[in-house]
């Protein structure tokens, strides 16, 4: 009796270790996220370096106004969305090719940081950031359909989470990188873009080397081929469309990350050799909650926490139209900055996967991200423009004004379904 019930709870307790197991994989983060989320970590150390002293080389250094820094902060935020298209479709046909046009995207970035050593003008600093910035529209869409094919969709929020994480990780380190390069040298800027070459170089590398190939699902014979006409006929899917609408919307009224932190600075008086920290607080807060907010963007819903996300960047606009000048308001108000990046920019990739068919994934996002991106870069322009004829603070209550009314609207225009574990 006893070798008979040992025998019959053999197989049930083998097949719960199994299930166990199963459930566990079902729940891991997979190692082709880990390497993407590596290649970024290395590469935002260069990017940030620049973006860390962008501002202030070109608006104190150069002497460009808010108008033209507008201009150059337009082209350096919203320039890849005249690629992320072509950098979708290329990385969709033929099944493999995620990795390799998401590697010559990160290529071209890094051949352009040794080149701002030799431009000291508006139109030289504008043609090489437009060049920067098409390498990133066209390692964006494919590097993100890379993490959305590895993952389940009950792990998407999560596993962009984790990427987003890693990637502000080195966000948070290029900045300081950059501060103690400006401390130690004598030609600072010259010396931030020579290593910020190097850096990028290294994270080239890493693509090369460790990030696994990977392939899309090949369409089915019936399916959509992928070309530029069937990614737009995307929009025809109602959630997606909505989505992409939404983004739109909402990037119109968000001003860019350069612009918030020559807001802080002017509100506080910040000197300009402790300028380049300030990207640490939006970039710590990023990387504490991308992890968390992800999975909760999985349980709860990941329209809700995009949403959420702009709620907080609404509190930290408000916090810079204040009269409060009081030790704890670059905290706090980075801390909300943060808290938006990390509720929204994986988020919004997890949430368009659940409405893309895996042979058009890659460009399915890049049509979202374009939207996104044209519209941050139409912000840019309007943002400086109304800087210099009305003032920072008029400015800044226009853009505030506006993006409550987008999130409002964005509410109301939500997908009707959504992936919930």
């Amino acid at each position: 009796m006893y070798v008979a019930d040992s025998r019959a709870s053999t197989p049930s307790a083998e097949g719960a270790v199994r299930q166990d197991l199963a459930g566990r994989r079902r729940h891991a983060v997979a190692p082709t996220v880990l390497a993407l989320g590596t290649v970024s970590l290395v590469t935002d150390i260069s990017s940030e370096m620049v973006t860390a002293v962008l501002p202030l080389y070109l608006v104190a250094g150069l002497g460009l106004s808010p108008l033209g820094f507008g201009l150059l902060d337009g082209i350096y935020n919203g320039f890849s969305a005249l690629v992320r298209l072509a950098g979708g479709h290329l990385a969709d046909r033929g099944g493999g090719r995620h990795k390799w046009v998401a590697g010559l995207g990160y290529g071209i970035s890094a051949l352009c940081k040794p080149l701002l050593l030799i431009a000291h003008t508006l139109t030289p600093i504008g043609l090489i950031l437009a060049a920067d910035r098409t390498g990133k529209g066209l390692r964006t869409a494919p590097r993100d359909a890379l993490i959305s094919l590895s993952s389940t969709p009950e792990t998407r929020g999560r596993a962009f989470g984790v990427h987003r994480a890693m990637d502000t990780a080195g966000a948070l380190f290029g900045p300081l990188v950059a501060f103690l390069i400006l401390r130690a040298t004598v030609d600072g800027y010259d010396a931030v873009f020579t290593v910020s070459f190097c850096v990028a170089v290294a994270g080239v590398l890493v693509l090369v080397l460790f990030v696994p190939g990977g392939a899309s699902a090949p369409a089915a014979p019936d399916g959509p081929r992928p070309t530029l006409r069937t990614a737009l006929a995307l929009l025809r899917r109602r959630d997606l469309r909505r989505i992409t609408i939404c983004a739109l919307l909402l990037g119109l009224a968000t001003v860019s990350d350069s612009f918030v932190y020559l807001l802080l600075q002017r509100r506080l008086g910040v000197p300009d050799r402790w300028f380049a920290l300030l990207p640490l607080g939006t970039a710590a807060a990023f990387l504490l909650l991308a992890v968390p907010l992800g999975r909760l963007a999985d349980r709860v819903g990941r329209w809700r926490i995009f949403l959420a996300g702009h709620g907080a960047l609404l509190l930290a606009y408000g916090l810079l139209l204040t009269s409060w000048h009081g030790t704890a308001l670059p905290y706090a108000v980075l801390a909300l900055h943060g808290t938006f990046y990390a509720a929204t920019d994986g988020v919004l990739m997890a949430a368009a996967s659940d409405g893309v068919p895996e042979a058009l994934r890659s460009s399915g996002l890049a049509v979202v991200q374009t939207g996104q991106a044209l519209a941050r870069f139409a912000c840019s322009l309007l943002f400086g423009a109304a800087w210099t004829v009305w003032g920072d603070r008029t400015a800044l209550a226009a853009s505030t004004a506006a993006l409550a009314v987008c999130a409002v609207f964005s509410f109301t225009l939500r997908p009707t379904r959504e992936h919930v574990s």
